[in-house]
């Protein structure tokens, strides 16, 4: 029952000054508000980051020329390439862990077609490629095997270069001139969208051997796609890569690699880890609005110790003891804190939900996140609230009651 009345005075004491209270609670709302909006932002970006390189492709690997050193200086990644479609075809006939390879030669250009033109890449492929990148056909059909063997000219447009070129009108059975070659399209490819790489449906595909021989020297390709054959056997199929290339580039132990070797696996969690800690220091950030706002309350509370001086004189010289005293003016520092908080999640979550709607931003609600901050509230309370009300509870009763 005690609790009950201690619970009363305190809130009477908080609705008396209405508008003192709410700006002791405004720093409270503001920390957790922000806590929760940013963290949610953070977690938003991170997800959708994640979802992006997610959607480049089904348990990915990428094989990429390596660096060569002159005079012990590094030329940089890329400077050396001695990957080729000889390569290509070992990985697919000695490998274990891996379930498709497509070598991508790279030949970007002008595109001419009905009087239009549109600068785009095109990429020499093989036609597991759609099964590596997890693509779909949405119109048409894809190049066949006996295409990359005769090195036909033919051409699937990615959704961005078919609207480009062609608008309305049915872009299958048309022609067009890359690099001044004639191509006749065969398929348009289902929108994948813009990833953080740009946009995916910005793309021509062509037979990687049409680009390696028609479009470029004929000698080395820009990159081998791999697909693991799962996600839990991703290490393995880089240990596996590196083994088969090695062998096949002639490299003695002492050589260095000729080549790089990327996952999906590795980019996702390089990206976790830098996003995440862009969370950790934007909810840090936003985290030091509740110290202030900690900070505040103290100093009410100060004040409100002051203020009230005589009236804890009468409840200490009627037989009041200094805990019950002390515990009334934490309630009060801890009922303010709460009561922000609470305001703080709901002010929170509108600022996440309004950053998502109205600037198009993913955003990650969290409900530990929400209940930390309120906790932390809670928290900020009982020690910014405890000096006041231990002061409080240490008057002299015969002091109090003479103080004017």
């Amino acid at each position: 029952m005690r609790t009950v009345n201690l619970l009363k005075v305190a809130y009477k004491s908080i609705i008396k000054n209405r508008m003192r209270s709410f700006l002791t609670m405004l720093g409270i709302i503001i920390g957790v508000g922000a806590v929760i909006a940013l963290v949610a932002i953070g977690q938003g970006t991170s997800a959708e980051v994640e979802s992006q390189v997610s959607a480049l492709g089904s348990n990915l690997v990428m094989v990429m020329p390596g660096s060569s050193h002159m005079g012990g200086v590094s030329r940089g990644a890329g400077s050396i390439n001695s990957l080729t479609l000889k390569d290509v075809e070992k990985l697919k006939s000695e490998s274990e862990y891996i379930a498709e390879v497509s070598p991508l030669v790279r030949a970007s250009g002008q595109v001419i077609a009905l009087g239009k033109n549109w600068s785009s890449q095109t990429n020499g492929v093989d036609p597991n490629y759609l099964i590596i990148k997890d693509w779909e056909m949405e119109n048409g059909t894809f190049f066949t095997k006996r295409d990359v063997r005769s090195r036909a000219k033919v051409a699937v447009l990615g959704k961005t270069v078919a609207d480009e070129l062609f608008e309305e009108s049915d872009p299958i059975g048309q022609k067009i001139r890359v690099r001044n070659i004639p191509f006749k399209v065969i398929g348009i490819l289902e929108s994948k969208g813009s990833s953080m790489m740009g946009d995916q449906d910005d793309v021509i595909l062509v037979p990687s051997t049409t680009a390696l021989y028609r479009m470029t020297e004929g000698k080395n390709v820009s990159m081998i796609m791999v697909s693991a054959v799962n996600n839990e056997v991703i290490e393995e199929a880089q240990a596996e890569i590196t083994s088969i290339l090695r062998k096949s580039h002639k490299l003695k132990d002492e050589d260095s690699d000729d080549f790089r070797i990327r996952s999906q696996t590795e980019i996702i969690d390089r990206v976790s880890s830098v996003t995440g800690a862009l969370t950790l220091l934007l909810g840090a950030i936003a985290a030091v609005s509740l110290l202030v706002g900690g900070i505040g309350i103290m100093n009410i509370m100060l004040v409100s110790v002051t203020e009230r001086t005589k009236e804890i004189g009468i409840r200490l010289a009627i037989g009041a003891r200094g805990r019950d005293v002390l515990i009334q003016f934490l309630i009060e520092a801890v009922l303010l804190s709460l009561v922000g908080g609470v305001i703080g999640i709901i002010f929170g979550i509108l600022l996440a939900n309004g950053a998502s709607h109205f600037m198009n931003m993913g955003v990650v609600l969290n409900p530990f996140i929400s209940f930390m901050a309120f906790s932390f509230s809670g928290a900020v309370g009982v020690f910014f609230g405890f000096y006041p009300a231990r002061k409080a509870a240490a008057m002299d009763p015969i002091e109090a009651l003479r103080y004017e």
